[in-house]
């Protein structure tokens, strides 16, 4: 390889790392913002986070070639993704009313371990020993910020929890789409106006009054729901999600700081033993994934070009 072509692949390793972190921080504005919303219904929150991506979605894809064209077999993945994505961000908004920031990002982000389950079925991708432990660890620091044996009062935390599961399959999902070929303002375009779809009736009949305070607020929830949507996009446009997807695990700390900053919440000893046991495996996760694996390859690589050179 170049030298040009190193510096090139660093580059857009770097700017990779730097859009997963932007995506992190708007995430957490918007979370920030849903939260100084003040009491409104939760559909009714959702509904203009979304309805701000779909129009951003929309006028990108009347813009292209191709227009609003999706590929033959797409529309089932669609339906799902949108589906278990609307669950996912409507349960993690209930929440963020209800729990500390940070323990509603963080248990928004055990995603990545339900997406390993859900790409058994939807990628058939089994994952080994290292990633079924990784897993294993990984509820386990859930648990220690969802407080089981809380009753009652750890619901919010489990519905969070359940918030993450439905962006786990949504993430597969795209990740599925993504693998057929379909185009990412089509996903992001389907998954906005489902979102809008679903949560109007429900805002229409449960409509509060909002003050232009509240305005305020629930279009920046919108804006920076939609700014983290486009940066993750290009994120994992520039480099492999192996190697920077670990870096998502930031929001849970700018969600800390914005949590102490503007509501003095001060996370609990149990909850910042599961913050740590989650990033870490995260962490240990990525370097498997990026060092030991690509190192398991390039010698699997160079045995095989050993022997079709000896038997040459």
């Amino acid at each position: 390889m170049s030298n040009k072509v190193k510096t090139l692949t660093k580059n857009a390793h770097a700017l990779g790392i730097f859009f997963v972190i932007l995506d992190s921080l708007a995430f957490s504005l918007m979370s920030v913002s849903v939260r100084m919303a003040g009491d409104l219904p939760t559909f009714q929150k959702a509904f203009f986070r979304n309805a701000i991506a779909a129009v951003i979605a929309l006028v990108s894809l009347s813009r292209t070639q191709e227009g609003f064209h999706v590929k033959k077999g797409s529309w089932p993945l669609l339906f799902a993704r949108a589906a278990f994505g609307t669950t996912g961000l409507v349960l993690n908004f209930w929440a963020i009313d209800h729990i500390a920031l940070a323990d509603a990002n963080i248990l928004n982000k055990m995603s990545p371990f339900f997406a390993m389950i859900a790409s058994i079925v939807l990628l058939a991708e089994v994952p080994n020993s290292f990633e079924w432990v990784t897993l294993v660890i990984g509820f386990c620091g859930a648990a220690f910020i969802v407080k089981p044996t809380a009753g009652i009062a750890s619901l919010p935390a489990l519905l969070a929890l359940v918030g993450g599961m439905g962006a786990g399959i949504a993430y597969s999902c795209v990740r599925k789409l993504g693998n057929k070929g379909e185009r990412g303002p089509v996903i992001v375009a389907f998954f906005s106006v489902f979102s809008c779809l679903v949560c109007l009736p429900s805002m229409v009949i449960n409509f509060v009054p909002m003050t232009p305070r509240q305005w305020f607020f629930l279009i920046m929830a919108g804006v920076c729901g939609a700014a983290g949507q486009f940066t993750v996009t290009r994120a994992y446009q520039l480099a492999p999600a192996k190697e920077i997807s670990v870096f998502d695990y930031s929001q849970v700390m700018f969600a800390s700081i914005w949590g102490f900053m503007f509501f003095g919440e001060i996370p609990d000893r149990w909850s910042v033993l599961g913050y740590i046991i989650i990033i870490t495996t995260a962490v240990v996760k990525w370097y498997y994934n990026v060092f030991v694996q690509d190192k398991k390859k390039k010698v699997r690589t160079s045995a095989a070009g050993t022997r079709s050179h000896g038997a040459a």
